[in-house]
């Protein structure tokens, strides 16, 4: 079974560790080298193992440089936040984007990106958390880290496809055969004794992300009225789960897919 981690070095954290008024803030007191040093650490422990390593939610360029030469063992996700948006940007309310790893500069926000244009980067990755508004809507340093994000990941991205920004090969790869390979499960191909996952996606159907039209408990997206590609129709097992944006299957569907 794979090991996942979640790569900032506690101690230097705790080091680093002022209080934040802002994304800038919460970029300077969660330096890329908390990364750099969990990360190092990950690679040399892992080395004579064969058991699968996944890092999950690279942030920063200096992380990218680690793992370009990563032992086979180990595979690395991107999530769109860290490889769309950047702390130099206007995003309005500081304390909805707060993540952590931080939302670095646009410096790493193209590294990131460019890692999963070129196969760098194994998997694109959520990092669903989906906190509320209310909950989000307090003084920066107290408010909880994370942003929603699984509902608008495919849409997002087929847009970026279509648009040759990256490649629809690149994605089946990043969102379908690497995760299901990583994990073990019969998923992520259309092939015999594999489940039928797929959508239907109509290429013209272009529209602009509306938090009100999601389904997330949390009410907002970090990328509301980006241009972006829903599914038509979503099949998981064989089954339409999703038609025109709509839930089409009873709570209880959904099966544990363990690794």
């Amino acid at each position: 079974k794979p090991v996942f981690f979640h790569c900032e070095d506690e101690e230097c954290l705790i080091q680093h560790k002022k209080t934040k008024l802002n994304l800038s803030d919460h970029m300077r007191f969660r330096p890329s080298i908390c990364e750099e040093i969990s990360i190092k650490k990950v690679i040399e422990d892992s080395k004579g193992f064969s058991t699968r390593v996944h890092i999950c939610h690279v942030s920063s360029c200096e992380g990218l440089e680690l793992l370009k030469n990563k032992p086979m063992n180990i595979s690395f996700g991107v999530t769109p936040h860290h490889s769309l948006l950047y702390v130099e940007k206007d995003m309005g309310s500081q304390s909805l984007f707060k993540t952590n790893p931080p939302i670095r500069t646009s410096f790493d926000k193209e590294s990131l990106f460019n890692s999963l244009k070129n196969g760098l980067a194994d998997i694109l990755e959520s990092d669903h958390a989906p906190h509320t508004l209310e909950e989000k809507d307090v003084d920066f340093d107290e408010a909880p880290s994370g942003v929603p994000g699984v509902e608008t990941l495919y849409p997002l991205f087929l847009f970026l496809a279509k648009k040759e920004v990256i490649s629809f090969q690149r994605l089946i790869s990043l969102l379908c055969v690497k995760p299901a390979n990583l994990l073990g499960i019969p998923k992520g191909r259309l092939d015999k004794g594999s489940d039928a996952d797929f959508l239907v996606v109509d290429l013209k159907n272009e529209s602009r992300i509306k938090s009100e039209n999601l389904h997330s408990r949390c009410g907002w997206t970090p990328f509301e009225d980006w241009l972006a590609i829903f599914p038509e129709t979503v099949f998981i097992r064989g089954e339409k789960v999703i038609e025109d944006n709509e839930i089409q299957v009873k709570q209880g569907f959904g099966k544990f897919v363990g690794a």
